[in-house]
């Protein structure tokens, strides 16, 4: 199989063929492996790949055959390291699968690799000391997004058609919008974190995917949720299967739109007009859309203080275990300077001041919750600005402490962070791009606790509207090699 046959085709696309044995999955996964050789040199995305063990038969899953990265953090296979970015857990090797992992398997993927995160997954941009940068591939001087940076990137070049990512503050939707990409993050619940990551910073992180077609996160979806016994957390099943929703037309939607971010960070004139033209788009397709009031049912400093609190806490503690584990010190020699100084403040907070965060959590889910009363859907920019220059994140990042560096998150991310607090399932489209640069916008959608039925529906309608699938990037697998 041609690489240029390979990226035509997405991952329900790839497992028709080989159920129709015009392709087998050992020349799908040859395809993507050589992808990988093509791309990933300029791009840094994927940070290890094995000769795969799974060998689904044609026909077995409904994507049977697929190749397949796994993000290097919160899923654990049998065998293969899981460092989470850092020093502090390099070498660490997973002794058994998790229950997603399993799920991954019996869909039929085809897991060969694994992809960059940031330290810890502790930062919207994909640059650890551990791996190097992971580099935009429309401008590998621009960052990849984070904390699934090298899943959006993988994705973007061609590597595969659907990776696997995780979202506490917006890390698969941030990499989307970056990198052109479909990013859903499920509703609380909706997948299970189990059983050695039960409840990620509180519940505010979620496993999900980023893909180029929304059919393929669908389908993909429709494989992996569902709560596994002694889980915290669990979300009413859906009616109908999500590939279903995605063909299915929306109706007449009423949509509200946040122009401008609740931290008071403006939205920069491209992404401003991209936001009129995603309006006007959605007008045409016979949804009402206005300007809405969402409020968080909280000051800002008090979300940031109660988020900075919930994760910093969290982070510690793991922290504390991944040291006791590898017999390493806690400082500067293993951890970086966001995650030390996140680490530092999380031994300050309190049990009463935690107790409060969470409280607040609460909040933010029920004032967020009340905006579905007179919207269907809520519309923002899934972030404010185009892709940042690599390295400029961390600027001054030595100076700043635990709350600065979650402070710092939420001022360069200030629409995502709010639908992980409360719960709610949001994605990233690639509606547009930017008409200078023809960089990628991502545009947010998110709806009420358990709706993502109503989210591919209009995803899938949007695809059909306005297609990305015909943009590819400077970096692509079945592109030349570009100096």
């Amino acid at each position: 199989m041609r690489i240029s046959e390979y990226v035509s085709f997405d991952a329900v696309g790839l497992a028709e063929l080989v159920a129709k044995g015009e392709v087998t999955p050992a020349e799908v996964e040859t395809a993507a492996r050589q992808a990988a050789q093509a791309v990933n040199p300029r791009i840094n995305a994927i940070v290890e790949t094995w000769p795969a063990d799974d060998a689904p038969g044609a026909g077995s899953a409904p994507l049977a055959g697929v190749p397949f990265l796994i993000k290097d953090i919160g899923v654990a296979m049998a065998g293969r390291r899981m460092e989470l970015g850092s020093r502090l857990a390099a070498g660490n090797v997973a002794r058994a699968d998790s229950s997603l992992m399993a799920r991954f398997r019996r869909a039929g993927l085809v897991t060969f690799g694994r992809t960059a995160t940031p330290e810890m997954a502790y930062s919207i941009t994909t640059e650890p000391l551990l791996y190097g940068p992971t580099r935009n591939p429309w401008d590998p001087e621009r960052s990849a997004g984070g904390s699934s940076g090298g899943a959006g990137a993988a994705v973007a070049a061609g590597v595969v058609p659907i990776a696997h990512g995780t979202d506490a503050a917006g890390s698969l939707r941030i990499p989307a919008a970056y990198n052109g990409l479909f990013g859903l993050k499920p509703t609380r619940g909706r997948v299970s974190m189990g059983p050695d990551f039960d409840e990620v910073f509180n519940g505010l992180a979620v496993h999900g995917t980023l893909s180029r077609t929304v059919r393929d996160s669908a389908a993909l979806l429709d494989r992996i949720s569902g709560p596994e016994p002694g889980d915290p957390y669990s979300a009413r099943q859906p009616s109908r299967p999500y590939a279903e929703e995605v063909t299915r037309p929306p109706g007449s939607l009423r949509i509200g739109v946040l122009s401008q971010a609740w931290g008071g960070r403006r939205t920069t004139p491209p992404v401003a007009d991209a936001l009129s033209r995603t309006v006007r788009l959605l007008e045409s397709l016979g949804h009402r859309v206005e300007e809405a009031e969402a409020g968080l049912g909280a000051h800002w400093e008090e979300f940031v203080l109660a988020n900075a609190r919930l994760m910093a806490a969290n982070l510690t503690a793991q922290v504390d275990e991944l040291a006791t584990a590898f017999g390493r010190p806690v400082d500067s020699s293993t951890l970086e300077p966001p995650t030390l100084a996140g680490y530092r403040y999380g031994q300050r907070v309190s049990g009463a001041q935690f107790v409060t965060a969470l409280t607040i959590r609460n909040r933010v889910a029920r004032s967020l919750a009340r905006s579905f009363y007179v919207h269907d859907i809520l519309l923002t920019p899934t972030l404010p600005e185009l892709p940042m220059p690599l390295g400029s994140y961390a600027e001054e990042a030595e100076a700043l402490d635990g709350l600065g560096w979650i402070d710092r998150l939420n001022d360069r991310s200030p629409f995502t962070m709010a639908f992980n607090v409360a719960g709610m399932p949001a994605m990233s489209v690639p509606v547009t791009a930017d008409t200078e640069t023809g960089l990628p916008i991502g545009m947010q959608f998110a709806a009420v606790h358990g709706y993502e039925g109503r989210l591919f529906r209009l995803a899938g309608q949007l695809e059909q509207a306005s297609p990305w699938s015909d943009r590819t990037p400077t970096v692509w697998a079945a592109s030349p090699a570009r100096p």
